[in-house]
């Protein structure tokens, strides 16, 4: 395959996964804490930044971001940004330690170091620009950063980096069967599905129990 089929295919997968990105974000969001909101789109990018890379999770993030924005999102510009903000933190941090340790452990250090910066970053953010946004105090936003904040993404980042690593392998097998993706040229390395599927699923469920905490429901 030359240079410019690859370049063609790569660009199409981006598309189709942006596209798939923003639909799993419409039908998957939910209502958490405040005006917090879960959707799954992050597993979609972070996938295409295993498989194309750091910048290819940029640009997929961005596309859907901008996407919502004029769409479905009540938040305009600000939220936009803080989209792109949060994604990127996550995905792209994933991407550029898988890319660099292209192994299950390197996967696990990516999301888990993904998960960090955004949980960091998000606080940040959501100190300097909540208040302008929503008209909020800043001391009402400190107060809330730790107990509504942190939480929320923490069990974000983790329900996320869980589906990654339930779906990933299923993703990638999927995309070289329909011949979208080049098979590897390295040896299979073998893993323990199993426990990678329970340590998920383990996570999965925590990620549920606080979600049900935060909302009041448990």
């Amino acid at each position: 395959m030359n240079s410019m089929d690859q370049k063609t295919k790569r660009l199409t997968m981006i598309g189709m996964l942006s596209a798939i990105a923003f639909a799993v974000m419409v039908i998957g969001r939910v209502p958490i804490v405040l005006f917090l909101k879960y959707d799954p789109k992050d597993v979609v990018i972070v996938i295409g930044g295993f498989i194309f890379g750091p910048l290819s999770a940029f640009f997929i993030s961005l596309i859907v971001s901008l996407i919502e924005m004029v769409t479905v999102s009540d938040t305009g510009f600000i939220g936009c940004i803080m989209n792109i903000l949060s994604t990127c933190a996550f995905a792209c941090t994933a991407a550029v330690i898988y890319k660099k340790d292209h192994t299950l452990k390197g996967a696990i250090i990516g999301l888990v170091c993904g998960v960090l910066l955004m949980t960091g970053i998000m606080l940040l953010w959501n100190y300097l620009i909540t208040p302008i946004y929503l008209g909020y105090p800043r001391e009402a936003v400190v107060e809330l950063l730790i107990p509504a904040f942190l939480p929320f993404n923490l069990l974000k980042g983790g329900i996320n980096s869980a589906l990654t690593l339930l779906l990933y392998k299923h993703v990638v097998n999927t995309l070289r069967k329909a011949k979208l993706l080049e098979e590897s040229k390295s040896a299979p390395v073998k893993v323990n599905n199993t426990g990678i599927a329970l340590v998920s699923l383990f996570v999965l469920a925590t990620g549920v129990l606080l979600a049900l905490v935060l909302k009041g429901m448990i």
